[in-house]
């Protein structure tokens, strides 16, 4: 998928893709300065916010660095018939917003269709699960104390200025569930300053920070923080703890009450398994797993009862993987195994490509009858078709590959 956020972020942090995400600190601006507004702005935030029923802890407010008890902005809507449904109340908002404070949405992919493709494309990019945090601050409010995160976090300055300090790990490679606390920030500063609108910055996971505006004043701050969730060893050890299951040996109940020698030949016998069972399934191999068998996310299912299937793009979290055999073409993602003709690989590549894409322009372009395809992809939840709502979020950001390739 071609996305200009993915490409901004390389040019501004001179990346040649995602192989420094995680090993160091890294700051720079993007050249398009048109795209920060076109992926988010504050009247757009507010107005998601207004028309959704939220609540605590996705949707937050601090006021003078304490978290406010949600009844102090969020309120019961209750209709004729006496249902009740809790939303933001945007007076009290209003009035919060004015006097300064922090709003902060997470999972902000989930709402809206521009944040939900930048999402899909750095997760095409880096092969790691993302969800975008906005965060709000208006007047000289305070965010959050200085603190360190358990992922690895691009941050994109939306609108206004925020005031940041940036340290490094005091634990290497901390998690949220750990050996050892991880709760003393070092002493040296990183890096500290003021980031503008298009400033990105890449914060390692582990490497203690702060945001502010307490030395602002009148004016507000508006930041999208991408978060990375990359896998570690201690993952994959878990994915071999369901491989396991497999094997009758690791189903039995372990040897208590036996004999020493009934005991220690349980032990001996796990012992060999087990590292057999590393040998026999790498991490790459949980990479790949994890990849392919990833559920596609939410979306609208295709109904012909609402016009034919003319636009599809495809929806998995993470690229489809294309296996050519003989004769044949595979279709590996969203834990499924789909397998075609060989013929059908450049009308696959089209559909596949993460682009929205118009049924007709690929049949034109490859000679496939794509339409055929496009229903078997949709059908099994590779793609989706595009409705003008999700549209919105490809429009000016994403490369369609098949209007290049048309004669």
């Amino acid at each position: 998928m071609r996305h200009r956020f993915t490409r901004e972020i390389e040019q501004a942090l001179d990346w040649s893709g995602p192989s420094m995400l995680g090993k160091e600190f890294t700051r720079g601006s993007i050249i398009d300065t048109d795209l920060p507004a076109r992926l988010l702005t504050p009247h757009k935030l507010l107005d998601l916010i207004m028309r959704r029923s939220l609540s605590a802890p996705q949707f937050r407010c601090f006021r003078a660095g304490e978290e406010l008890h949600p009844s102090r902005f969020l309120s019961d809507s209750v209709s004729r018939r006496g249902q009740s449904i809790r939303i933001p109340d945007m007076r009290r908002l209003g009035h919060l917003l004015d006097h300064g404070c922090t709003l902060v949405l997470d999972e902000v992919n989930l709402f809206d269709p521009t944040m939900e493709v930048a999402c899909r494309a750095l997760q095409w990019w880096s092969h790691e699960l993302v969800q975008v945090n906005t965060y709000l601050t208006t007047q000289d409010a305070a965010g959050f104390s200085l603190h360190w995160d358990d992922h690895d976090v691009l941050i994109l300055q939306l609108a206004g200025e925020k005031s940041w300090e940036v340290r490094g790990a005091s634990r290497v490679a901390p998690m949220y569930r750990d050996a050892e606390p991880n709760n003393d920030a070092p002493d040296e500063v990183i890096w500290s300053g003021t980031m503008h609108p298009g400033d990105v910055m890449h914060i390692p996971r582990g490497y203690w920070h702060q945001a502010t505006r307490t030395d602002r004043g009148d004016g507000y701050s508006l930041h999208a923080t991408f978060g990375f969730v990359k896998r570690a060893g201690v993952n994959w050890i878990a994915w071999l703890a369901d491989r396991a299951r497999e094997h009758e040996l690791f189903r039995h109940d372990l040897e208590r009450w036996s004999t020493a020698a009934s005991v220690e030949a349980q032990q001996e016998a796990l012992a060999q398994s087990a590292v057999q069972l590393l040998k026999d399934h790498p991490p790459t191999e949980f990479l790949t797993a994890r990849e392919q068998q990833r559920p596609t996310p939410r979306h609208i299912p295709y109904l012909p009862i609402f016009g034919n299937l003319e636009q599809v793009v495809c929806v998995t979290e993470f690229p489809p993987h294309l296996e050519e055999g003989e004769g044949t073409i595979t279709v590996l993602g969203a834990g499924k195994r789909i397998t075609f003709a060989a013929q059908a690989a450049p009308a696959l590549h089209l559909l596949l490509s993460g682009a929205p894409v118009r049924v007709g322009d690929v049949a034109e372009a490859t000679g496939v009858d794509a339409e055929q395809l496009a229903d078997v992809l949709v059908k099994e939840e590779l793609c989706a078709q595009v409705t003008p709502e999700l549209s919105l979020g490809y429009t000016g950001l994403v490369t369609s590959e098949a209007s290049s390739k048309t004669p």
